[in-house]
């Protein structure tokens, strides 16, 4: 999502699902992580881009099904697209 607009990174454990930490550089999480040896994903999100929305107008996801469109849907969405790196123990793996 290298494009200039701001990001921050999200750290969500391993069966969690919430972020435990959010942080403004993959440095400062990836420091977090190991030092406490955690396992789970860390994930880059846009601020003010919703994933739906931008996956949707970089062609990453096309809706097809008229559930594409409902909240529910919308408010769940994810997409592998994000930049993201697994954790296990404390390494990027």
């Amino acid at each position: 999502m290298d494009d200039g607009r701001q990001t921050v990174w999200a750290f969500v454990g391993e069966g969690g699902r919430w972020p435990s930490a959010i942080f403004t550089t993959k440095r400062l999480a990836e420091e977090w992580i190991s030092a406490r040896g955690l396992t789970g994903m860390l994930t880059e999100y846009r601020i003010d881009d919703p994933v739906y929305e931008w996956a949707v107008a970089n062609g990453h996801f096309q809706p097809s099904r008229p559930e594409h469109s409902t909240a529910d849907f919308i408010g769940r969405f994810t997409t592998a697209h994000q930049a993201h790196e697994h954790y296990e123990d404390g390494a990027a793996g």
